[in-house]
């Protein structure tokens, strides 16, 4: 998690006396942070958990459950910016335990291009690889080293063989981004698409939870 003293580097409160949360996935942190700061939800505090735990899935719902139990005194409510993110509706079912929402949804490339145009999509697009902005600055450590692409490269005719695409769903507009998105495709020999879908589903997710605990 965040510490108390990452919290008060980025202008967060560390105490929670008198406010909510948002405990989220650390791949969304930039993210949220932009968007707390766009809207001057102030109100609103952020912890997260490691990243990390997206290459261990079946950990997600039991490092949530403690991460509420750390903070559920000091706030009056707490929201979980994660969707199912391959727990098998775990996480869903730990959140209704624990009486918290969480964010609707099969993954994160879902609620930042939209969970209703992302299903839409999903039968022209069942040959496709998604990065977000994170996974585009993350890409070695997320995708290219954990998959062993860096030392067997013959791994990646046999586990993207089926893929004809890689999109690049773009929270922002970073030219240097979309060039290292691009250059990802080269390496996995996959035809690069770029999707500009800001922050998606992520941004009313929040924007309700804002109202509500204003």
């Amino acid at each position: 998690m965040i510490s108390d003293q990452s919290l008060s580097e980025t202008g967060l409160s560390a105490s929670g006396a008198g406010r909510v949360l948002v405990i989220a996935c650390g791949a969304l942190a930039r993210e949220i942070l932009a968007l707390k700061a766009a809207n001057r939800w102030d109100h609103i505090d952020l912890t997260c958990l490691p990243a990390k735990l997206h290459l261990y899935p079946e950990k997600i719902s039991d490092a949530v459950r403690d991460a509420v139990a750390e903070h559920r005194d000091a706030y009056a409510q707490i929201l979980i910016a994660y969707a199912d993110c391959g727990t098998g509706g775990g996480l869903e079912a730990t959140c209704k335990e624990l009486g918290v929402e969480m964010i609707a949804g099969p993954h994160c490339y879902a609620f930042f291009d939209g969970n209703e145009a992302f299903a839409a999509r999903a039968e022209t697009e069942i040959t496709a690889f998604y990065l977000t902005d994170f996974l585009v600055r993350q890409f070695d450590a997320f995708v290219w080293r954990p998959m062993g692409f860096d030392r067997y490269p013959e791994l990646i005719q046999t586990m993207f063989g089926n893929y004809d695409r890689l999109i690049y769903l773009a929270q922002t507009d970073d030219a240097a981004l979309d060039a290292k998105a691009e250059d990802a495709a080269r390496r996995l020999g996959l035809r690069y698409e770029r999707r500009a879908t800001g922050y998606g589903d992520l941004a009313s997710a929040l924007r309700d939870f804002a109202t509500q605990t204003a």
